[in-house]
């Protein structure tokens, strides 16, 4: 059984913030990158809101560059999956695709979240050409435009007030005919001259011209279809954090995030750290992902010095 000192598991902006620290640290990590190298990033193009590129920087690019700066420092970065895991007692237990078992006398979880989707094959067509799950990531590019946001809680009104302070128009398709979001987030949405919402309705097809979204066909309650335009489809339906193979061990809120000691990534488990999107269910950004991997990484090397 392979024995490691500082085990990472995550392959997206919080786990590879993770691996530099931890090897600028001397901890020797090994990183695992899970079912998607680079995170929820890779889902997007152009990233226009990462501190340090003025002009943009393509998705890919970035995460390429993050995996190759923790590999300069002498992380060591794999692929693989952790299938199962033993938190009971330290060293913990992790295995990966099912076969190759790992010791580690610290634990970064940083596997991240997914946006929740309709599972429609025109959404997936379309995904990263048209239809995000992060108004905040790719509104920028619907400046003047016409857009929808499917929800109706607290995150859809907030990713459609966003968008209305960049886009011409904003869809809200509403499976009900009500609300699920605060009080006072409806008046702000209904205060919005921009924002019309579609009361009772449901997403039957995207549509597109196999470029992009250039529009979206929606089922009324009463049975009646019908069109609209659009250049932009988001979704706000919320997201599911990737927590469920720690949960016998790891405390989590009633959505599933990790929850952490106050301001640290620590976990209920001594030696055990979460960061990024697995944690964070206010944020989910690129940027506070990686400070969040900083700071994992940080408390694993205290916690180290601390058991030696």
């Amino acid at each position: 059984m392979e024995k490691v000192k500082c085990l990472i598991l995550g392959g997206g902006p919080a786990g590879f913030t993770a691996a530099i620290y931890a090897s600028r640290a001397n901890l020797g990590p090994v990183l695992y990158e899970g079912v998607q190298p680079g995170g929820q990033l890779t889902t997007t193009t152009i990233v226009e809101n990462f501190p340090g590129f003025p002009g943009g920087v393509d998705a890919g690019n970035l995460m390429d560059g993050m995996r190759e700066q923790a590999r300069s420092f002498g992380a060591d970065i794999r692929s693989g999956t952790a299938t199962a895991v033993d938190l009971s007692s330290r060293p913990f237990r992790i295995t990966i695709d099912d076969k190759e078992e790992i010791e580690a006398q610290a634990l970064i979880i940083a596997t991240g979240a997914s946006a929740r989707y309709l599972g429609l094959p025109s959404e997936q067509k379309y995904k990263g050409a048209g239809v995000s799950a992060c108004a905040t990531c790719d509104g920028f590019f619907y400046r003047k435009r016409t857009v929808a946001v499917v929800g109706g809680g607290d995150t859809a009104c907030e990713e459609a007030l966003y968008l209305a302070s960049i886009a011409k128009k904003v869809y809200m398709i509403v499976r009900r005919d009500v609300f699920r979001a605060s009080e006072i987030m409806q008046q702000k949405v209904f205060a919005k001259d921009n924002i019309e919402v579609l009361w009772n309705c449901n997403t039957q097809e995207v549509l597109g011209d196999g470029f992009g979204v250039t529009g979206a066909r929606l089922l009324r309650k009463d049975g009646s279809v019908f069109d609209i335009a659009i250049d932009g489809f988001f979704l706000a339906i919320g997201h599911s954090p990737s927590s469920q193979l720690f949960t016998p061990w790891i405390a989590t809120d009633q959505d599933g995030y990790i929850l952490t000691d106050g301001k640290s990534s620590r976990t209920n488990i001594p030696g055990v750290f979460a960061a990024g999107d697995v944690q964070d269910k206010i944020y989910r950004q690129a940027v506070t992902a990686a400070a969040s991997g900083c700071m994992a990484a940080r408390d694993a090397e205290k916690f180290l010095l601390e058991q030696n």
